[in-house]
């Protein structure tokens, strides 16, 4: 299924797998120029990589979570007539934003090498922070596809949803820019926790809340172990709901 999709998605394309980097070098490109010549934000390394380190990350979550919104709905007739485990549908689009997001490191690396910024001593927690954003999308990628199975409407919600979430994650602005209560509750959006933990693996910027980050880690194993008890339970009405 992975290799199917990952197939379709670039098949008769003239960039092929360019695509999975060139909106994210567009996206820094534009918040680069309003962020440094007409609001600028002080930040630890220079903007475009601060920007780019969050938009790859974010990214990577809100493509698994498109592709898994519809997952199961659209593969309605293997689903209905076709016995084996369903969380694969999620799942494999989880893997085609997985190919993407490795294809869009190698764009960081270079933009690391550009400005000369070294991996600091701590990119040791990479696959640590990896692992956690994995699974984190794994979660809400299982319980996606079951809402939108019971309630279509969940798609549409869940663009409106996505939007705002981007925005109130620091993907463009440092987390120390926002102070008082509003700041407190930006902490507590988990994909915070994982971008600032990006960012301070692979850049060196900022600190580690071991404390948040942990808290996230737990959240994230509680939740996608629900996601999946829950998706289980409920496979026997998948054939009725298509």
């Amino acid at each position: 299924l992975t290799k199917r999709d990952v197939l379709l998605r670039y098949k008769q394309t003239v960039m092929g797998v360019g695509w999975a980097i060139f909106m994210p070098l567009i996206n820094t490109a534009v918040f680069s120029v309003i962020f440094t010549r007409v609001a600028p934000l002080a930040t630890e390394v220079p903007y475009p990589l601060f920007a780019y380190c969050g938009l790859l990350t974010w990214n990577y979550t809100g493509a698994s979570l498109r592709a898994a919104v519809s997952s199961l709905t659209g593969n309605a007739g293997l689903v209905s007539k076709i016995y084996f485990p369903r969380e694969i549908f999620p799942l494999s689009t989880l893997a085609v934003a997985t190919v993407d997001f490795a294809v869009g490191a190698t764009v960081l690396v270079a933009l690391m090498a550009w400005y000369r910024v070294p991996p600091p001593a701590q990119i040791v927690l990479l696959p640590l922070v990896v692992g956690v954003h994995v699974a984190f999308n794994a979660a809400v990628a299982l319980a996606l596809a079951l809402a939108n199975l019971f309630y279509r409407d969940v798609k549409y919600l869940f663009e409106v949803a996505v939007t705002v979430w981007m925005f109130v994650t620091p993907v463009l602005y440092p987390i120390d820019s926002v102070g008082g209560r509003l700041g407190w509750l930006l902490r507590l959006n988990p994909m915070t926790q994982i971008v600032q933990a990006y960012r301070f693996a692979i850049l060196g910027v900022g600190t580690m809340d071991w404390f948040a980050f942990g808290a996230t880690a737990l959240l994230t194993l509680v939740f996608l172990s629900a996601s999946w008890l829950l998706f289980h339970r409920s496979e026997f009405e998948f054939a009725e709901r298509l």
